[in-house]
């Protein structure tokens, strides 16, 4: 058996690159699903029900296709630190996170709505900031733009300049977790 089309329910272009590594044929519907913030809910609850809002809105669109959902958000501890909302936020929250250790968690939802089957999933990877003063953090924001990365920054971006140490999947951190997502394609083609 093989996987029917595969959509990717992101503009993220960082989920497209990793999901190609992956599968290299797959469709981009960005989906038009609102994010929810629940304080109640645990970070893997939260980013499975985002991730699974975002997959079914484009599977309702397109039952035929394999829709995958995801939702990455960044946790100091209870605390989520979404996207940030202006220069000032993103100083503000790289530090609150300098010299501690947060987690990155990415909710997954695999939906095939014609064939009823659905898979839902997180992954968590625990990340530590090296301790930084605020011309670090200035220089590191210097290098990039962190508005539209939650926590904001991204890994993959001169992380190495703010990150010391991370446990779990880097491609998580990055957006989606390759290692998982690979396993449950490789299931479902089964």
């Amino acid at each position: 058996m093989k996987l029917p089309p595969l959509i990717l329910a992101s503009a993220s272009p960082r989920r497209a690159e990793l999901l190609r590594q992956l599968q290299p044929e797959f469709k981009i519907v960005p989906s038009d699903a609102e994010e929810i913030a629940d304080g109640h809910l645990s970070p893997q609850e939260l980013c499975r029900i985002n991730a699974h809002r975002k997959a079914r809105a484009v599977a309702k669109k397109i039952p035929d296709a394999l829709v995958l959902g995801a939702d990455t958000l960044v946790f100091l501890g209870a605390e989520i630190l979404g996207k940030p909302r202006d220069l000032d936020d993103a100083r503000r929250m790289l530090a609150r996170l300098q010299g501690r250790t947060h987690q990155v968690v990415t909710g997954v939802c695999l939906i095939h709505l014609h064939g009823r089957r659905e898979r839902l999933f997180a992954v968590s990877t625990d990340v530590t900031f090296r301790s930084l003063t605020a011309s670090q953090i200035g220089n590191y924001l210097s290098k990039m733009n962190p508005l539209d990365k939650a926590g904001a920054y991204a890994i993959q971006e001169h992380g190495n300049l703010i990150v010391s140490e991370i446990s779990g999947s880097f491609s998580n951190v990055v957006g989606l977790p390759v290692e998982r997502v690979g396993e449950e394609l490789t299931a479902w083609a089964k």
